[in-house]
């Protein structure tokens, strides 16, 4: 039996190393990765090549209690289609779910297997119990939902896996049982390199110059020091900086360095060439 159970945990071990082995240059990519939909593009084909081909993932820097701001401020990101993206999160339909409940008060993850057990036993509010028939007619049943532990009570992330069509709740399971490592490893990293970079939005976009006008001041600079430093006159940086506060919907220059850092629209990275191994 001795000898029997360490060939069993020894097999194991194998697996989970050659998982994870295979996890580790993909979570190297999502850390080179320079855009958004770039980092997201290795999460989705690394989950539709487990079962989980439908994703949901939201974040927002302007959380208040149960509210999560002005949607245009937040990061969505689903392989649905526009229609379900505007049904889900512009909608408002995610804050009827029990799932959204359960992110709100929780960090870590979860099957949604308690979702079915809760719905069976009447133990949903009304509107929970809607939102799970609604989510099942749209064959959204089993799946896994992360959610992130963040530094500011402001910020909220959450990922949601939808199963893929056939795959029970107990399959499921049995996927999150040994391979839930990976899952976490994979969503962890594509959270975290995701806050990082700039988060462009057609109602949030700012053009170079105000970029670069709102990052002086950021700096200190005055408005006379800007219009030396940009080569332009102040009426012109004025102009700069009041249609950078238009986009960003602030009243304040202030306002808008604040809310252009948050959305990492000033002071974007450089984006450089990757070189592994000896140079």
């Amino acid at each position: 039996m001795q000898n029997g159970g360490e060939n069993t945990w020894d097999t194991l071990h194998n697996v989970l190393g050659i998982a994870m082995s295979a996890v580790l240059p993909l979570i190297c990519r999502m850390a080179e990765g320079t855009t958004i939909d770039e980092v997201w593009g290795h999460a989705v084909t690394f989950y539709a090549d487990i079962g989980f081909s439908r994703m949901n993932y939201g974040h927002t820097r302007f959380f208040h209690q149960s509210n999560v701001g002005d949607p245009d401020d937040a990061i969505f990101l689903t392989t649905g289609d526009a229609n379900y993206e505007r049904f889900f999160f512009h909608n408002g339909f995610y804050t009827r779910t029990p799932i959204y409940r359960w992110a709100l008060t929780h960090s870590g993850a979860c099957t949604w297997k308690w979702v079915n057990d809760a719905y069976e036993a009447g133990k949903l509010t009304p509107e929970e119990s809607d939102a799970v028939r609604q989510n099942a007619a749209h064959g959204v049943t089993a799946g896994i939902s992360v959610s992130f532990p963040e530094s500011s009570t402001r910020s909220k992330g959450a990922l949601g896996l939808i199963a893929d069509p056939g795959i029970g709740h107990d399959q499921v399971d049995a996927i999150w049982k040994t391979r839930q490592h990976e899952i976490l490893a994979v969503a962890h990293a594509m959270h975290l390199k995701i806050i990082t970079l700039p988060q462009h939005a057609a109602k949030r976009s700012l053009t170079e110059r105000q970029r670069q006008a709102l990052e002086w001041v950021a700096d200190g600079k005055t408005t006379q020091d800007v219009a030396i430093l940009m080569g332009v006159s102040a009426a012109m940086v004025e102009k700069h900086l009041r249609l950078a506060r238009e986009a960003l919907q602030v009243e304040t220059t202030a306002q808008a360095v604040a809310k252009a850092s948050l959305l990492n629209l000033i002071f974007p990275p450089v984006v450089k060439s990757h070189r592994v191994g000896n140079s």
